[in-house]
């Protein structure tokens, strides 16, 4: 028996099935049409239909049955027997439209013109080199080398390069060609053999990822220096040499390194040097009590283990036991919160409530304390009553319970890595956070962006976007630096507070989600600028991470309480290791 897949070939190039004789061919009208999702079909030869014989019968599917003894007699025609339940008719209906279309352009013109196309693409992708003479893109099938060949399917399946030979992960790819308008399919595509055959995964290989988390639609795109999946490209009849020459332009200025240009041949900047850092102020103290929800300004806060005290000590547990934020809850970023230290209290308020939700900050919760996992970090946490909840479900329009972090497991690492920056699993106890303890950002960096973002607008006709400091929701907002110095910094002091720089921050989409009058607001920007510019290692950042160091002295014992105040004067430096760090004391 032959079963043949043709469920994209279908759209370009059908299969002769007098050349090709199979049982059972299927075909998806999708990938035809572009329309409607989720429908296709099943061709069955007539001699093979007999061999479909189900066990079990739904709707439909049936002459007759009687309920309470086993007799049921099924319809005769394989089409009646296999339909089960009421099927989509009215996208069926729609078929006709597609059809017309297959049938005014003709077959043979379709195929022409993908592979026209695809063969192009290939051609370009393949004599892409970066500043070192280096191929910037792997291409996987058996023609893979043979351009010339108008026979070519209409997809391309490939994997980038860096200049050092390592590899941009698919989901990097799949991110930035997001942020450009490309639509692409990326990991094993529902194929595990081609995947491990053409990636040289061999057995041990698949068993090692597994047993190291991935699993099929995880981030886990590169696993020990090799890819885990890769990338992959189709033309239809719709796809035209605009599509495919904007998608080359697309890896060009994404992926492939530019030649290095100097002034005068004299501007080399050593960045790890000691670098003269002007008079910085301290511009805004923002804390964010909830996790996802707004956060309130202070001149003056104080300090604890865990960074700005209370800040991120509380969040929202969805139903199924996942972390409720503004990624999967917009309605989050609309709930505002305040807290009182005179008063001890965390006042809370949504538009879809009218009364005032007030948490006491010293209350001894009695409910059950249990343990989540946030992240990976596991924390110990406490719940409230149902009051509370049903407050927080009515304000988000979905069931949710309302916790707080009473304490976390300690993540302990004492080595130092490049550059003199410790690693991110710092010796520090994190709130509800994900990784850093605070988030600084240079207001110098965000005018630096605004001006590319205006830039970038100039003579499209796109609405100008402009963002502040605030958009990246940032603890600590400073004044007076330069552009990005901050990322350069390896520890800093405001006042008598020590704090260690754990790197940048890695930006997502959340940064283009803009609240306005209630609603939310989504857009590509200002994500898709920073990736023009900020993007390192396949993390697009902006801001840096800090850890307070100085929470506890070298016993263990908790130290006195500090406070940070909005016009104190930041004292960056650039060289000092950890341990020089902790010796100056």
């Amino acid at each position: 028996m032959v079963l043949l897949d043709a469920a994209k070939g279908c759209a370009t190039e059908p299969p002769n099935l007098d050349l090709y004789p199979a049982d059972f061919v299927v075909c998806s009208f999708y990938k035809i049409f572009g329309y409607p999702t989720g429908l296709g079909a099943l061709i069955v030869k007539n001699e093979a239909a007999g061999l479909l014989n189900k066990a079990y019968f739904s709707g439909g599917t049936v002459a007759v049955s009687i309920a309470d003894i086993d007799f049921v007699k099924k319809r005769k025609s394989v089409e009646q027997v296999l339909e089960d339940g009421t099927i989509s008719f009215l996208s069926i209906a729609s078929l006709r439209h597609g059809f017309k279309i297959i049938g005014m352009l003709t077959t043979s013109a379709i195929s022409r013109h993908t592979a026209s196309l695809a063969t192009y693409v290939r051609k370009k992708m393949l004599d892409m080199k970066h500043r070192n003479k280096k191929k910037v893109c792997i291409i996987y099938g058996h023609q893979a080398s043979k351009v010339a060949d108008l026979k070519m399917s209409p997809t391309i399946t490939f994997n980038l390069k860096r200049e050092d030979g390592t590899w941009f992960g698919y989901r990097e790819v799949e991110k930035l060609a997001s942020l450009s308008g490309f639509h692409l399919r990326t990991g094993c595509f529902c194929n595990p053999g081609a995947c491990a055959k053409y990636l040289g995964l061999s057995h041990s290989d698949l068993v090692s990822n597994f047993e190291a988390g991935h699993v099929c639609w995880d981030d886990n795109d590169v696993i020990k220096g090799k890819p885990t999946g890769s990338v992959r490209i189709s033309f239809g009849y719709m796809s035209t040499y605009e599509d495919a020459a904007g998608f080359l332009k697309f890896l060009q200025s994404s992926f492939v390194s530019k030649p290095i240009t100097f002034s005068n041949g004299l501007d080399l900047v050593d960045n790890q040097s000691q670098q003269v850092v002007p008079d910085v102020r301290l511009k805004t103290i923002t804390i964010y009590p909830v996790k996802s929800c707004q956060g309130f300004s202070a001149q003056i806060w104080p300090l604890a283990i865990g960074g700005l005290k209370y800040d991120r000590e509380w969040l929202l547990q969805g139903s199924g036991g996942e972390i409720l934020t503004q990624k999967k809850v917009p309605e989050l970023g609309s709930i505002r919160t305040l807290i009182n230290l005179e008063l001890g209290k965390l006042f809370i308020e949504s538009p879809k409530r009218k009364d005032k939700l007030e948490i006491s900050l010293l209350e001894n919760l009695t409910h059950l304390t249990a343990e989540v996992d946030v992240y990976g970090q596991r924390y110990e946490v406490e719940s409230y009553d149902d009051n509370v909840n049903t407050w927080f479900s009515e304000a988000i329009g979905r069931h949710c319970t309302f916790m707080r972090c009473s304490s976390s497991k300690n993540r302990s690492c004492s080595r130092a890595v490049k550059n003199g920056r410790l690693c991110r699993d710092t010796r520090s106890k994190l709130s509800f956070v994900n990784e850093g303890q605070l988030l600084l950002i240079a207001e110098e960096s965000v005018s630096d962006l605004n001006s590319r973002l205006s830039s970038s607008n100039n003579g499209n006709g796109k609405q100008r976007v402009i963002v502040d400091a605030m958009r990246f929701r940032p603890n600590i907002v400073i004044s007076g630096s330069t552009p990005y110095n901050e990322d350069n910094w390896r520890r800093l002091h405001i006042g008598d507070a020590y704090f260690t720089s754990m790197g940048g921050c890695n930006r997502c989409q959340m940064i283009n989600l803009q609240q306005n009058s209630g609603q939310v607001i989504k857009s590509k920007e200002p994500l898709a600028t920073l990736a023009s510019y900020r993007r390192e290692k396949g993390k697009i950042l902006f801001g840096v991470l800090l850890n307070y160091e100085d929470g506890l002295d070298g016993e263990g014992e908790i130290v006195a309480e500090r406070w940070l105040q909005v016009g104190q004067e930041v004292h960056p430096s650039t060289t000092a290791t950890p341990e020089k760090m902790l010796g100056d004391r």
